[in-house]
């Protein structure tokens, strides 16, 4: 199904024009009629009503909008831009999304009293924006490729380039798009770790790599949008972006993950920690040893090593004890 853009339609003003000398021209030649020539209330009837007959094709567009038109379930165009346009009375407007309310811009969440009083305009107004839209989807719960359950959410940002695509393609194209957002959220997030693990290839070349949903998102948020956009373009809809908007471990593993990273964080901190505590040790025995300061055997050096490693490395402040004999 290829759109066809209606350009020679803007002609509503004229055509009000004529609409409104149909109504009153009529009703003049049945006033008159009346009172002169039966023969013209005929006639003026028939033009009133004429009237109220080309009253439906007329349209009203604001920017960023679109009208998908059917006549006798033919496709016959699509008006675009911003403006006042007639078109055959009998044309249909098609827009098979009109009445879907999603979680996304545009959409809007009604009561059900609200939504009654008003079901007249939503099946009334089949206009389709040609806006850019942002659909958030729900977070989902997926396994990524170690296993782990993790909690994730996307927001898509898309909008319709094909009117025709999105109206006949497919049943419903704001549920379709949001249906290919859970699939493409599936397909990618299982080829990432949540975190950098060692031996995970994430590319597919066959070399393990350091990418991750954490650390890497910009990737994946690539890798989603193509995905998505693989499936939509048939539905007529460009994907313009892809970001991740949550991502956490599942509620049953949190507790485990959180005290795994902070086992892991104490252990990089202790061995920052003894690295430049082995370091400040050498440097004070070099510097006894090229001053002369005092001259340390083996078994001195040894606990002056010692001594120095607990006041550095412990977690309290150190107590000094006062050796008021020899070491021997």
């Amino acid at each position: 199904m290829e759109e066809k853009v209606l350009n020679k339609s803007k002609n509503g003003m004229a055509m009000l024009m004529l609409i409104l000398l149909f109504f009153f021209g009529g009703i003049a030649l049945i006033v008159v009629g009346a009172m002169y020539a039966p023969a013209l209330v005929v006639i003026g009837a028939l033009i009133f009503i004429l009237s109220f007959f080309l009253m439906p094709g007329l349209k009203i567009l604001k920017p960023q909008e679109a009208l998908v038109l059917t006549l006798f379930g033919k496709y016959v165009g699509t008006l675009k831009g911003d403006g006042f346009f007639f078109v055959n009375p009998f044309c249909v407007a098609v827009n098979p999304a009109s009445s879907t309310k999603l979680n996304q811009s545009g959409d809007v969440k009604e009561s059900a009293a609200l939504a009654a009083a008003t079901a007249g305009v939503e099946l009334a107004n089949k206009k389709m924006s040609l806006k850019i839209m942002t659909l958030n989807n729900n977070k989902q719960k997926i396994n990524d490729c170690l296993g782990n359950p993790i909690e994730i959410g996307i927001a898509v940002t898309w909008k319709i380039v094909d009117t025709a695509k999105a109206a006949f393609n497919v049943d419903n194209y704001k549920e379709y798009l949001s249906l290919q957002c859970d699939a493409a959220l599936r397909n990618i997030v299982r080829i990432y770790p949540y975190d950098v693990a060692p031996n995970v290839d994430t590319t597919g070349d066959g070399i393990a790599d350091e990418g991750s949903l954490r650390g890497s998102s910009e990737t994946v948020a690539g890798r989603i949008k193509d995905e998505i956009q693989s499936k939509v373009t048939e539905a007529g809809i460009e994907v313009v972006e892809a970001r991740i908007t949550y991502l956490a471990y599942a509620p049953e593993i949190a507790a485990v993950m959180l005290q795994r990273q902070q086992a892991s964080a104490i252990i990089d901190a202790r061995k920052m920690i003894v690295d430049g505590a082995v370091g400040m040790v050498e440097m004070a025995l070099e510097r006894l040893s090229e001053n002369n300061t005092v001259e340390l055997d083996e078994e001195r050096k040894a606990a002056m090593v010692s001594n120095l490693l607990v006041v550095l490395c412990g977690n309290h402040d150190a107590q000094p004890v006062v050796n008021s004999g020899s070491l021997y």
